[in-house]
């Protein structure tokens, strides 16, 4: 069967990285979510927000927060590719994503992103604002479509 993307909430694009993500839960806002699916069945999700960064979040960025797949070849990268086209169609100049050091970011190449830079990484807590980190802190490379 042939992949399609379409419209999905942010409560079911949500459940659905609740389920599947491997180091990441859900979103707390968004501007968009689209869904993959493989016939009937969803196999993918995508949420867009705004980005984390405040020294990104210039109004003309938009930043995929979550990309969540099934493992269905090919999944990943219809995602990222209808973003791309989305964000562009919306009026966003530029549109980023992070992924960890140790992931490859092929479905990224796949859908015409290329590599814009590197994170030091770390945690979001501070002395004045303490934060439980549940997610990787390591360093992260940074995707720009």
């Amino acid at each position: 069967m042939s992949l399609t993307i379409a419209p999905i909430g942010l409560r079911a694009a949500n459940d659905y990285v609740t389920q599947l993500h491997r180091h990441h839960g859900p979103t707390r806002g968004h501007k968009f979510s689209i869904a993959c699916l493989d016939g009937d069945r969803l196999c993918g999700v995508a949420i867009a927000g705004r980005p984390v960064a405040r020294s990104l979040d210039d109004g003309s960025t938009l930043e995929v927060l979550r990309v969540c797949t099934d493992g269905t070849p090919n999944a990943c990268s219809k995602l990222y590719g209808a973003m791309r086209r989305t964000a562009r169609e919306m009026g966003y100049r530029k549109v980023i994503t992070y992924t960890l050091a140790e992931e490859s970011g092929v479905s990224l190449r796949a859908a015409g992103w290329i590599m814009d830079g590197t994170t030091r990484g770390g945690s979001w807590d501070r002395p004045n604002r303490e934060r439980t980190d549940r997610h990787p802190v390591g360093p992260k490379f940074r995707w720009a479509a």
